[in-house]
C-alpha cells in the first residue's frame, strides 16, 4: 500500500468521525466533534497498524494482524463507560457511548478501505440520532387523555454581577438536554449588587422532574445564591 492510500484512509476516518461528532456537538453532548473524530481516526490507525505494521511477522505465521483490529471493539468500551453518568434515578450518556462505539466502527471500515460502507454507516448513525430522536419522544411520552396541554415554567436565579453571562450560558446549556424550549431570558440588577436572571420556558407537557433536574445543576454554582422555578398556566 502506498503512503497516499494510507493518508486517504486516515482522512476518510477523521472526516466521517467529524460528521458524526458534529451532530453531537450541535446538541451539546459530552462527546462532540473532536472526540468522535479522534475515536474514528484512532480506529483507522489501529486497523492500518494491524494490517501493515506487522507484515513480516504475519507472513511468517508468528503474529495475527487481525488481533489489533479486534481489540478496538472491547477497548472502545472503556472510553464509552466514561461518558455514562448517573443523575439521581436516571442514567445519562448511553446514547453518546453508543455513538462513540459506532464512530470506532466507521473508522475501522475506513482503515480497511471500505469507503462506501463507512460512508453509509456514518449516514445511518447521524440519521438515527436525528430522525429517531423525536420518534422516541412520541413513544416514550405518549400523552393520556386530557394531558395534551403545553406546560409553561418560570425560572429565577440570583447571582453575582460578574457571573451573569456564565449563569445564562449554563441555563441554555442545561435546557439543550431537555424537552423544554426557552421563550425569553431577562436579567435585572438588584440593590445588593447582584443580578436576578429570569427565564420563561415551555414544554409539550408538564414534567416537573425533568425541570428540577435541569435547573438544580445551577444551584451548585458558587456564584448562584438562589434558584427557584414555578409552573404557571399555559
Amino acid at each position: 500500500m502506498t503512503i497516499f492510500e494510507m493518508l486517504l484512509r486516515v482522512g476518510a476516518g477523521v472526516g466521517l468521525g467529524a460528521v458524526i461528532g458534529f451532530e453531537r456537538q450541535f446538541r451539546a453532548r459530552m462527546a462532540g466533534l473532536r472526540t468522535n473524530a479522534l475515536v474514528a481516526v484512532g480506529a483507522t490507525l489501529f486497523v492500518l497498524l494491524s494490517a501493515h505494521g506487522f507484515g513480516g511477522l504475519a507472513s511468517s505465521g508468528d503474529a495475527d494482524p487481525t488481533r489489533v483490529a479486534a481489540q478496538i471493539v472491547s477497548g472502545i468500551g472503556f472510553l464509552g463507560a466514561g461518558v455514562i453518568l448517573r443523575d439521581g434515578l436516571n442514567v445519562r450518556g448511553l446514547n453518546t457511548a453508543a455513538t462513540l462505539w459506532c464512530s470506532a466502527a466507521v473508522g475501522a471500515l475506513a482503515g480497511a478501505g471500505l469507503y462506501a460502507v463507512a460512508a453509509a454507516g456514518t449516514a445511518v448513525v447521524v440519521g438515527v440520532n436525528v430522525v429517531l430522536r423525536p420518534l422516541g419522544r412520541v413513544v416514550d411520552r405518549r400523552p393520556e387523555s386530557g394531558d395534551e396541554t403545553p406546560a409553561r415554567y418560570e425560572f429565577q436565579a440570583v447571582t453575582r454581577d460578574e457571573a451573569e453571562a456564565h449563569v445564562r450560558a449554563l441555563l441554555v446549556q442545561a435546557l439543550t438536554r431537555t424537552d423544554f424550549r426557552l421563550l425569553s431570558v431577562l436579567s435585572t440588577d438588584r440593590e445588593d449588587r447582584t443580578v436576578e436572571v429570569r427565564a420563561e420556558l415551555i414544554g409539550d407537557q408538564r414534567d416537573d422532574a425533568q425541570m428540577e433536574a435541569a435547573v438544580s445543576r445551577l444551584s451548585l454554582e458558587p456564584s448562584v445564591s438562589s434558584v427557584r422555578w414555578v409552573a404557571v398556566p399555559a
